[in-house]
């Protein structure tokens, strides 16, 4: 019985799987985002989430074959890489486990845990990938001056494509009402207040403004539609970046999948597969959530891989599932 533990800005998601394929069990607990907090907070979180989880399933946690928790942030602080490495065991009663940053989840889910790259883009981006054993993290360096093709990156650039078009230095398109309705604002010059006053800025509040900018691309807005196919030019070039450097031979194909909510816009998918014809790569549609890939990851790690037939299986729980937040 394998135990996946996907962390998330906002909720924190638990599956419990056998080894060929059954859910025995999920549930949730709140998020285990500590960065800004304390450290302690990821063991309040995974006692309530796998006690919940192991008493839906009536099976003690001793009795778990192998688990890996994916954290958000993790590794991000290198000094807190031992105590966060700790804290599973002692929640647990055993060794048998692996910590690692919540990507590591959503490639494993995006591809059922073979080897390959998942792009992330969510209210930021990164990839992951392995190849021959090897794991690689690119992209990913934050807001302030990396996650490009990013919801937050989409956002600020859909900010100031409304500031140009209250100026009158862009052509006024859907983008301006649409922006000024869904903030309610009385003047344009009221951006700055809700922005930069009222929200501080907020990562999260900003990021959630990409659906506006894919709303009034949707609109028929050339300045939205423009920067939704920059940013997918941008999570392609991350794809490149990644593919290079795990040292695939010429020749073969990489398999590359996707997760996060940038990637439902229909504007980023085409420029993403655009910018990739000419990169042997498979691109294909994300098979599980990111808690299930943290089951078959823990699976692997256990060496007792779940078949291709049980990951296909897995497939029914997809959208039923209980799942975490916030994926970057």
């Amino acid at each position: 019985m394998f135990l996946g533990v996907d962390g998330g800005g906002t909720k924190t998601a638990f599956a419990l799987l056998t080894g060929d394929g059954r859910l025995l069990a999920t549930a949730l607990a709140p998020s285990s985002y500590y960065l800004g907090q304390s450290i302690d907070l990821v063991e309040d979180v995974l006692r309530s989430g796998i006690g919940a989880v192991c008493g839906h399933a009536d099976v003690p946690p001793e009795q778990i074959s192998h688990a890996f928790v994916a954290l958000p942030g993790y590794g991000e602080v290198s000094s807190d890489v031992e105590t966060l490495d700790a804290i599973p065991g002692r929640v647990l009663g055993h060794q048998r486990y692996g910590c690692d940053n919540d990507m590591v989840a959503a490639w494993a889910g995006s591809l059922g845990a073979v080897d390959g790259v998942n792009v992330i883009a969510g209210t930021g981006s990164m990839t992951y990938g392995e190849h021959d054993g090897r794991g690689l993290r690119v992209g990913g360096w934050g807001e302030l001056f990396d996650d490009e093709g990013s919801a937050y990156w989409i956002a600020i650039r859909g900010l100031g494509a409304f500031a140009k078009m209250s100026d009158g230095r862009l052509p006024a398109g859907p983008l301006r009402e649409r922006m000024a309705t869904h903030l309610q604002l009385a003047t344009d010059l009221d951006l700055v207040d809700v922005v930069v006053n009222r929200w501080r800025g907020d990562r999260a509040r900003v990021a959630a403004l990409a659906h506006v900018i894919t709303a009034a691309a949707a609109d028929g807005d050339d300045a939205c539609a423009r920067i939704l196919r920059e940013a997918g030019r941008a999570l392609a070039d991350l794809v490149t970046a990644t593919v290079a450097r795990l040292g695939y031979a010429p020749g073969d194909v990489v398999p590359v999948s996707w997760s996060g909510g940038v990637f439902t816009s229909e504007e980023v998918r085409a420029a993403f597969r655009e910018h990739l014809l000419d990169t042997p790569v498979d691109l294909r549609d994300p098979l599980l959530p990111p808690v299930l890939g943290a089951a078959l990851y823990a699976a692997r790690l256990a060496g007792r891989p779940l078949s291709p037939e049980a990951v296909d299986g897995l497939q029914a729980y997809a959208t039923t599932v209980l799942q975490g937040g916030s994926h970057e």
